[in-house]
């Protein structure tokens, strides 16, 4: 419960409970209420009531009924859902209003957090959560006058142009429970208070008064050590600077160790050692430290040009070294260097017993961030100081799974790398039943066959879970074991609110985890709130700058939002990082079709990868079937089924079409209705089975919908449609069930319903998610629409999504 919960009591219009979800909390309170009369405190608050019901920013939430008001007796909390531009606007329209009002001044705080529904002492609905509790101590920090952000909140806002003049960072304050607290003053020229808040103030005025008593003693010592420090000067040119570094500063990559030993086999272990001390230093909270995903692509072994790898990732300082075994001894070396100017400021070898590897890295990290003057706290020390496990052949194993399953997403076999570490993973465990890190990359290999990979079936989330429950028996309060346990409750059930709940405890002990963004951000996706996931995943991209995954991921936001302009510049982006990447490339002519109708830079992609060689097209084979459709080119499309293999012919999130329904579908655009009839048996065969071992999958009987509207089945497509649908609502995953919605269009077009397909096809365009396949280059161009052509009504919904020029 949050420190308000006495003080707050819920509007009675509030009465369903609420789901833990990321909230925006405008949080104020009249100045000076407590000295004035019963009578006048009523006046106060009616006058702020009328004043905040006027604003338009309030007005807009409330109509969309996207806010809460929850009264705190002196003031409000105001909590919005849609973005952190809502409470900022609101609180712009609040002051503006009452600029030059005497009788009501007021301060303002605002955060962005996680607040969720309670039932208080009183068996009535109530608001808790760190979003609302922040608000409030950010507010508290200002004056009348002040609105005041926190970091996080004005990092936000930072994003959007209009906002950037009137954010100014006026330090560091330590609230309640010695938290401390970055803020941020939001002002312009006619609304806040420009002012220094009078805490900070009292701080600077301390602070200056500690100098002036130090200060004589500084000159008489600074007068007895000079000689001593020229002496010196020459033995001190090379040691860095013991001043305290600015925030910029204490950036970090920790690039891939060389293996030097003479076994090749040992570059797992030597990976592995990398990535421990990655691990160790990315716990301190005072460091921004690169994630392995970004750094894995600087071989070692080759020249580095370190000054360009610290501009490419963002940082001022990197680590390099080496790792050499031999027998039962092992030597690590490691230095770290000023990117900025190759400076080395820092250098050890370590010569040891091979089982002190673990010691070593906690070394080396320690050591690192007292150059970097890192501040460490008893916790942060402490996980440092714990070594993964007692056995180094487990270490092995595990450092073997982990460097497979970090490139599986990148892979076109990711289906059997995700396998092997499992048996990896399996066989540590085995060695080592303790190995805490193990369990969780276990927990999480089946979730990506569970979820990703198409095992969607209930013994292989069984298997996660047992992974799961083994990692929290081990470390139940660990952060590893609540993002763990996060990844679970989001892969294998869909449980957003818990998820969230989970990646908030993780959040502290995992401060540069590019996972917990990632993975917040897909939440926020599922539940409609695209603009805030998407700000997450741009927050992971900052620790992990050069991750292709989640590059794709940032330019898939912007499809579901039918951006495709920015989806097409991520790509752009993703691209400068990995040039000859073939799916990425593809699909960024993919996207080109989509928005414009025009499939020609696709077919050039196609061409330029074809000349490459035969096998050089299998990762984009899929893009090259759909450039063929769109071009009614049957030849290119018959090739490109050979290229795809045993693969899927068309994928777009949960909705996966197998080769044999690309047969189908390429059938039907040439009116070949014997191979029609034969290609769509093979997939009914093959879907069945599918829907058979997860029956309440809408996905699943959503493709078995429309195999059978190309079987003719009229009425059990239509039934098995409608049954996906309800066994997918929007309210409980936006993602999927959009595409359900949107694909039961096609069934619908199919089975010969027409006033059944426009309707769904424009239930399909108001989705919370756009969608590819009801696309203006797709509905213009694909075959899946080749029903509704001709229909005035069809082609009204058509030549109204084309760009506009």
């Amino acid at each position: 419960m949050c420190n308000i919960s006495a003080r707050i009591g819920m509007p009675a219009e509030v009465k369903k409970e609420i789901q833990l979800e990321i909230a925006h909390v405008l949080f104020l309170d009249i100045v000076g209420y407590s000295k004035l009369s019963v009578n006048e405190q009523h006046a106060r608050i009616s006058e702020l009531n009328g004043v905040v019901r006027l604003s338009e920013q309030f007005r807009k939430a409330e109509a969309a009924d996207r806010i809460l008001k929850i009264p705190t007796g002196d003031g409000m909390a105001l909590v919005f859902y849609k973005s952190p531009e809502e409470p900022a606007q609101c609180a712009f329209e609040i002051s503006r209003a009452l600029k030059g009002n005497q009788r009501v001044q007021i301060r303002l705080g605002i955060h962005s957090g996680p607040v969720s529904g309670v039932v208080d002492v009183n068996e009535r609905a109530n608001v808790a959560g760190a979003g609302i509790n922040m608000a409030q101590r950010v507010m508290d920090c200002g004056d009348a006058g002040h609105i005041l952000l926190s970091h996080h909140v004005a990092e936000d806002l930072a994003e959007y142009e209009r906002w950037r003049p009137c954010l100014h960072d006026i330090g560091t304050f330590e609230v309640k429970h010695g938290v401390r607290v970055n803020v941020t003053n939001l002002y312009s020229d006619e609304v806040g208070n420009a002012q220094v808040p009078t805490k900070l103030q009292a701080i600077h005025r301390a602070i200056k008064k500690r100098r002036a008593h130090v200060r004589w003693a500084e000159v008489v010592a600074a007068l007895l050590v000079l000689g001593a420090i020229v002496a010196g000067v020459f033995f001190f040119a090379r040691r860095p600077s013991t001043s305290a570094l600015p925030v910029l500063d204490k950036t970090i990559a920790v690039l891939p160790f060389e293996n030097l030993s003479r076994d090749p086999d040992n570059a797992f272990f030597t990976d592995g050692v990398q990535d421990e001390i990655l691990t160790d230093l990315a716990k301190i909270a005072d460091l921004k430290v690169i994630s392995r995903t970004s750094v894995m692509q600087y071989k070692s072994g080759l020249a580095r040009n370190l000054r360009k790898i610290g501009e490419e990732l963002g940082v001022a300082h990197v680590v390099e070294g080496s790792v050499q075994r031999a027998a039962n001894k092992i030597r690590v070396n490691a230095q770290l260097i000023d990117a900025r100017n190759d400076a080395h400021l820092w250098a050890q070898t370590y010569d040891r017993d091979l089982a002190d590897v673990f010691a070593i890295q906690s070394e080396i990290a320690k050591a690192i961030a007292d150059q970097l003057q890192a501040k460490l706290s008893p916790n942060e020390k402490k996980a440092i100081e714990q070594p993964p496990t007692i056995d180094l052949a487990a270490f092995d194993l595990y450092s073997r799974a982990k460097s497979l399953l970090l490139t599986a997403s990148f892979s076109a076999t990711q289906e059997p790398d995700v396998r092997k570490a499992i048996e990896l993973l399996d066989e540590a465990v085995k060695r080592d039943p303790s190995f805490f890190d193990a369990y969780c990359q276990l927990a999480r290999a089946h979730e990506q066959l569970y979820a990703v990979s198409g095992d969607h079936t209930p013994a292989r989330l069984a298997l996660a879970e047992a992974a799961l429950q083994a990692a929290t028996r081990l470390r139940p309060d660990a952060g590893e074991t609540h993002l763990a346990r996060a990844q679970y409750l989001y892969f294998g059930r869909r449980d957003y609110a818990g998820a969230l709940a989970e990646l908030e405890s993780a959040r502290r002990a995992l401060p540069n985890d590019p996972r917990i963004f990632e993975l917040t951000g897909y939440i926020l996706r599922r539940r409609g709130q695209q603009e805030e996931g998407l700000r997450n995943l741009q927050r992971a991209v900052e620790l992990d700058p050069r991750n292709l995954f989640t590059l794709q991921q940032i330019a898939l936001s912007y499809v579901y939002l039918g951006r495709y302009a920015e989806a097409i510049a991520a790509l752009d982006r993703a691209l400068g990082i990995v040039p000859d990447n073939v799916e990425t490339r593809a699909n960024r002519d993919l996207y080109e079709l989509c928005w414009k109708a025009d499939p020609q830079p696709l077919h050039q992609t196609i061409d330029s990868i074809l000349a490459q060689g035969p096998s050089a097209i299998a990762p984009a084979a899929d893009t090259w079937f759909a450039c063929a459709l769109a071009e009614r080119d049957a030849a290119a499309a018959e090739r490109a089924l050979v290229a795809l293999g045993d693969n899927p012919c068309w994928g777009e999130g949960a909705i996966y079409l197998g080769h044999s329904f690309g047969e189908g579908l390429l059938a039907r655009m040439i009116k070949d209705e014997a191979r029609a009839h034969a290609a769509f048996e093979a997939a009914r065969a093959q879907q069945e089975k599918i829907v058979q071992t997860q029956p309440d999958y809408g996905p699943a009987l959503c493709v078995l919908a429309m195999i059978d509207a190309g079987l003719g089945r009229k009425e059990q497509a239509l039934d098995e449609g409608r049954r996906a649908i309800a066994l997918t609502p929007l309210e409980k995953d936006v993602n999927t069930g959009s595409r359900v919605l949107q694909y039961f269009a096609i069934t619908a077009a199919w089975a010969g319903e027409k006033e059944l397909a426009l309707q769904q096809l424009e239930t399909g365009l108001r989705a919370p998610n756009a969608s590819l396949v009801q696309s203006y280059g797709a509905l213009k161009l694909l075959p899946f629409w080749d029903p509704l052509r001709g229909d005035p009504r069809f082609e009204k919904i058509v030549a109204s999504l084309a760009p506009k020029q």
